[in-house]
């Protein structure tokens, strides 16, 4: 390891850094072969788990706080289909964990609604999220820009992913993955893509290089997603979501393309080009941003969240829906 590369290029800006994470210019490789993200982030959690106070927040690996929305880049490697995925759900698990887009440092918390923490139901045959469930950094979905394909505008977060690999990977991991392609839903109006992917150090990832090949090597599996999608909100007593394109998957130059275009929303975001409302832009690497702050300042921040770990937390029982017509 360089004792030293005294610059990083993330977005538009360029910051002093000390940390391997941070060191990486913008899209650079960690180095030949597969990659393990993991090794350059690490995560605190605050509050007791399962509560509304909890919180997972994020660190490089020179133990500075970051903001997993904003601080993480989006690729790994320019010349090659990888990117990051921040990893919010682990596979099979129920707690409906996101990226506090409104909070500073954009921690990952559970998500509430109507003062009750959410999790997603178990609908026959399945436990929880079927994938690894989770977000691509530096991305957003503008809910003031109409998408020229769903005719529908962003749902206001970073787009969504799905790793359909074999390993159930952490809250809070960083991992590498290939995009595949893509699925669009429309909740409520919005458009909300969600991106088929696999990490890149699965033992079956070489097999894997556009949609086609998630139909052949893993059969059954596009199919129970979009079921999945379809049906997760019905035990709540909503309607059935809708998609765009018939529920058809696109393939992984449309998916690159859309992440293309949600990437260039971010930067606007960022540089206070589009209005982000509530969004929290708080970030410690995007140097030219107007919302930048110091290591110093950001550290103050986590200070104020409460440390308290509970670890005898209570998860909501388990029941199943069947919903056969």
């Amino acid at each position: 390891m360089r004792a030293l590369l005294p610059l990083l290029r993330t977005g538009r800006g360029w910051c002093a850094a000390t940390s391997v994470a941070a060191r990486l210019p913008w899209g650079a490789s960690a180095g030949p072969g597969p990659r393990r993200a993991m090794a350059l982030y690490r995560t605190e959690e605050r509050g007791q788990p399962h509560s509304p106070g909890y919180r997972l927040f994020f660190k490089n690996v020179a133990g500075h706080y970051i903001s997993p929305f904003h601080d993480i880049p989006l690729k790994v490697d320019l010349a090659e289909n990888l990117f990051n995925m921040v990893v919010e759900v682990p596979r099979w698990t129920n707690a409906k964990m996101e990226i506090a887009t409104e909070e500073p440092l954009n921690p990952i918390k559970q998500d509430i609604k109507d003062g009750r923490l959410r999790y997603v139901a178990n609908i026959f045959p399945h436990k929880g999220y079927i994938w690894n469930y989770g977000a691509l950094p530096q991305t957003w979905e503008d809910p003031h820009r109409k998408d020229k394909n769903t005719d529908c505008c962003g749902d206001n977060d970073p787009i969504d992913i799905c790793e359909i690999g074999s390993k159930i990977f952490s809250r809070g991991e960083v991992i590498h993955v290939k995009i595949l392609g893509i699925l669009a839903l429309i909740d409520q109006g919005e458009t909300d893509w969600k991106l088929i992917a696999i990490s890149v150090n699965d033992p079956e990832a070489s097999k894997f290089h556009d949609i086609d090949d998630v139909k052949k090597y893993k059969p059954g599996y596009l199919e129970a997603t979009l079921n999945w999608f379809r049906f997760y909100k019905v035990p709540e007593g909503k309607p059935e979501n809708e998609f765009a394109f018939n529920g058809e998957f696109r393939n992984k130059a449309f998916a690159l393309e859309v992440i293309k275009s949600t990437h260039e929303c971010w930067k606007a975001l960022l540089m206070k080009k589009s209005d982000g409302g509530a969004i929290n832009c708080t970030n410690v690497h995007v140097c030219d941003s107007p919302f930048h702050c110091t290591q110093e300042e950001a550290r103050s921040l986590i200070e104020s969240v409460p440390s308290s770990l509970n670890k005898q937390s209570n998860e909501e029982a388990q029941v199943w829906h069947f919903l056969g017509k």
